[in-house]
């Protein structure tokens, strides 16, 4: 950049080469800038002299880079809380969330941002100083940004923040998910709150000493240990039409290497329809047939599948890699017949919405979790769990201190000020379509 003699800019000047190392730009976002500023070469002088990559060297603060660009940081500390969901804190935070929403509606509520194409960084679009407006609401970007339409890091690790308070994957791109999350009206969000204060106020007496809790709209478990989350781990819950139930109950058993049974509703939704398309399906998944009342193993050419005869039998898949429970179960008494247990399919937990069981709860890095529970269970360590599951062997052990565990539905909750979660409410008991599981 020059001045209009020509000069070389003189505050520019003063950045040494040695500190435009240690400028915090990740390689791909100097990458972004700077492609930005290729790509308007074609454009006139005017148009780029406001490029990104200029907004960024005119900036006053330049020289605290390290916080503007480390935009990460930004949603990092809400995985961080040792609060569990359960907990008198979350109900004082809940409230004070109460307060701020009823002002933001008190105040005109947030704009509507147009969602009419993906942005990220580098992108340059009036949608984006909408943007700023409505995250600036909700205290996810600073008051003091600007209301500039370039999309730069300031808006990224504000888009980053308002990932992470709603359940979506932290990449700092404005996609479907983001867009129908941010534009839910702040009247549905003080909604949802209210409905949940009630539910947490429900759960505020004793849970135990240790106890687990399977938040079903957040697909999250929280293993607590004296008020404290020891762990937390991912999960899948069952679809929409294949509920998981709210319950509570204790968990008394973990086999290792399970034998797998399926319950009557997949014999007839899923293995009865497979069956009729492919005779080999029950072999290749080493899935056998008893007669309950015999004992007997059925083969399963005997059974006309065009019928729902098949209903009648124990369908049950042995031991191994791909059984559907993999190489654990966790058991616990309860009518609806489900547990929670690993899975062969780890891909799943990856995906933004991870309804896909047909009740029972998977979870990620069950091994961790099996630990955790059978810590007072003599001779159970991790090293005694991992040579059990390795000889393949159906391995039932006895949960020597039966440890709580809580199936609930909470769709905003709060365990850190400031800093407020909301989730779809995929089963519509919020009773709001617009927090629906589109």
């Amino acid at each position: 950049m020059t001045d209009k003699n020509n000069n070389p800019d003189p505050e520019l000047s003063k950045i040494s080469d040695d500190r435009l190392r240690s400028c915090a730009l990740s390689r791909r976002n100097f990458i972004t800038a700077a492609a930005a500023l290729s790509a308007g070469s074609a454009l006139s002088t005017s148009v780029l002299a406001e490029t990104p990559l200029d907004l960024i060297l005119k900036s006053r603060n330049r020289g605290n880079w390290n916080d503007q660009f480390d935009s990460r940081k930004s949603d990092g500390a809400l995985a961080s809380s040792s609060i569990p969901v359960f907990s008198p804190q979350t109900l004082t935070f809940i409230e004070t969330a109460l307060a701020e929403y009823r002002n933001i509606i008190a105040n005109g509520s947030w704009p509507v941002v147009p969602a009419n194409k993906k942005l990220r960084l580098g992108a340059v679009s009036n949608s984006v100083t909408i943007m700023r407006k409505r995250l600036k609401i909700t205290g996810d970007l600073s008051v003091d940004a600007s209301d500039s339409n370039i999309y730069d890091s300031w808006v990224e690790g504000a888009v980053r923040r308002f990932q992470a308070r709603h359940g979506l994957p932290s990449d700092g791109i404005m996609g479907h998910h983001s867009f129908a999350a941010m534009n839910v009206p702040a009247s549905v969000r003080l909604g949802q709150l209210e409905t949940n204060l009630i539910r947490l106020r429900s759960m505020s007496g004793f849970l135990g000493n240790r106890y687990v809790m399977v938040n079903i709209p957040a697909a999250q478990i929280e293993a607590v240990e004296y008020g404290q989350v020891a762990r937390r781990h991912t999960a899948i819950v069952g679809k929409i039409d294949r509920q998981t139930p709210i319950l509570n109950s204790k968990i008394h058993e973990i086999i290792l290497n399970p034998y797998w049974t399926s319950p009557k509703s997949i014999i007839r939704k899923d293995i009865i329809p497979v069956m009729r398309k492919d005779p080999g399906y029950l072999r290749r998944n080493k899935i056998r047939i008893f007669d309950d009342a015999t004992g007997d193993e059925i083969p399963p050419e005997t059974i006309d599948w065009n019928t729902e005869d098949a209903v009648k039998y124990r369908f049950r898949q042995d031991p191994g890699k791909i059984n559907a429970m993999a190489s654990t179960k966790i058991n616990f008494s309860n009518p609806h017949a489900v547990y929670m247990h690993d899975t062969p399919q780890k891909s799943l937990f990856g995906q933004i919405t991870r309804f896909n069981s047909s009740g029972c709860v998977r979870v990620q890095n069950v091994r961790d979790l099996v630990t955790w529970i059978l810590r007072d269970t003599p001779d159970w360590s991790r090293k005694q769990i991992e040579s059990t599951i390795s000889t393949g062997e159906n391995t039932p052990v006895a949960v020597a201190d039966p440890v709580p565990v809580y199936f609930t539905y909470v769709t905003a909750w709060s365990t850190k000020e400031g800093t407020t979660q909301f989730r779809n409410d995929i089963y519509r008991r919020d009773g709001v379509e617009e927090l629906a599981l589109r």
